[in-house]
């Protein structure tokens, strides 16, 4: 176990530091509501869009009425809402219940703040493991994924068409390829992804990264290079714009809106602008180099408890959590979120609905948590050199191998 001088010097560190974060909506302003009279417990959110008469924020009084206690709920911004937490456990005034980023959850965890399935007696069976796996640190879960998105390839129908390509051919890093040439030739444009010098363009090029068969430990395999060389030979043969290495994820939902192109790497986030796009699209995960589903990163929140020295609170918090992963509660709230469930028998559901959907959750199946693989708080380190990687890349000061060679350096002497 963690002494407590230990503990202190990593929140100490961990104040200082910015949270990774990635396909998670934020903005507006905190909107604090509360539920019947009774003992008062605390729940802070990323959802600061929605205010009291929400269905979220229903739920979560909801909840807080079947608990027998009070709810105060505050919505926070996602990076403030890290910032906000660790201050609170620093000052022993942290939320009964605290809903945040998954990859935030190990930075917390090893600094302390968070208390782990063990002590509150969460029941995390039924959730998928791999979802599961980005709220685990040193063996111990934090918390449960409220939902997950993930990344996948939308496709334009008519642009495919008239280029004569058939989706269905479209299994690999090469037939993918091959399909972009024939685009191209056919007068379109071929892919666009965001490639942009932050986490976002981390998480968007994990999947082809993963895809390839690296590994985040050995950023300088073959495997990796063979990654990076994939995306830098595309923008050099012109399938893929050179806006890329700006692009965002919403900035390269925009290029695909037009029409144009006949592949944008998106996620569930962008179903419903999707719907309004004005033209017949498609989803096809994103492949693998020789084939199959690439593992994609996991983005979307856990349900985790922080720390609180009077330790009886933590069987009515294990109430209020259990309440929001409940099968029916759970359809609800990934249903507004456009989140894929974490367990299941909640994801048929969501198919049944939705046959859309299916797609999404063979893809929610074949992704990964971006801290596991033990990363926990190193991965923030690792992805900075290799989104940087990735940019001098594309951007042609290096070569693949150079860039990701530095970058395997970078990043060794960084997690030492």
């Amino acid at each position: 176990m963690r002494s407590t001088t230990a503990r202190r010097r990593v929140l100490a560190f961990a104040l200082t530091t910015v949270a990774v974060t990635a396909g998670t909506v934020a903005c507006s302003s905190a909107d604090p509501a509360t539920g019947p009279a009774g003992t008062t417990y605390t729940i802070w959110d990323p959802y600061p869009q929605y205010d009291g008469s929400s269905d979220w924020v229903k739920l979560l009084n909801k909840c807080g009425t079947d608990a027998g206690v009070t709810i105060t709920r505050t919505g926070y911004d996602t990076t403030d809402l890290t910032n906000k937490v660790l201050l609170a456990a620093q000052q022993a005034n942290a939320p009964d219940v605290l809903i945040v980023d998954n990859p935030v959850i190990s930075t917390l965890a090893e600094a302390g703040v968070l208390a782990s399935s063990d002590d509150t007696k969460l029941d995390t069976t039924a959730i998928s493991a791999n979802l599961l796996g980005a709220g685990q640190s040193g063996g111990k879960t934090y918390g449960i994924p409220i939902g997950a998105n993930t990344l996948a390839l939308y496709y334009n129908k008519a642009v495919l068409k008239a280029a004569g390509v058939d989706i269905a051919s479209v299994t690999d890093w090469n037939s993918l390829t091959a399909a972009l040439a024939k685009v191209k030739a056919a007068g379109k444009k071929g892919i666009t992804f965001s490639a942009i010098g932050t986490e976002e363009g981390s998480f968007q090029f994990l999947p082809w990264y993963w895809g390839s068969g690296a590994n985040l430990t050995k950023l300088d395999s073959p495997q990796a290079v063979a990654a990076v060389s994939l995306w830098t030979d595309w923008v050099k043969q012109g399938y893929a714009p050179n806006s890329v290495i700006n692009n965002t994820q919403t900035t390269s939902w925009q290029e695909f809106a037009t029409g144009e192109y006949a592949f944008a790497e998106n996620g569930t986030w962008q179903l419903g602008n999707a719907k309004k796009a004005g033209f017949e699209y498609g989803i096809i995960p994103v492949p693998g180099v020789d084939g199959g589903t690439a593992a994609a990163p996991t983005g979307g929140e856990f349900v985790s408890v922080p720390v609180q020295k009077d330790t009886a609170r933590y069987t009515t918090t294990q109430k209020l959590v259990s309440c929001l992963a409940s099968t029916d509660n759970s359809l609800a709230t990934v249903t507004a979120l456009n989140y894929i469930a974490p367990t299941e028998a909640v994801q048929a559901k969501q198919v049944a609905a939705n046959a859309e959907l299916q797609v999404w959750v063979a893809a929610v199946k074949a992704a990964k948590g971006r801290t596991g693989d033990n990363l926990g708080t190193d991965y923030p380190k690792i992805s900075q050199q290799l989104w940087t990687a990735v940019q001098a890349a594309l951007s042609g000061s290096k070569t693949p191998q150079a860039a990701l060679t530095d970058a395997q350096t970078a990043a060794a002497a960084a997690t030492k």
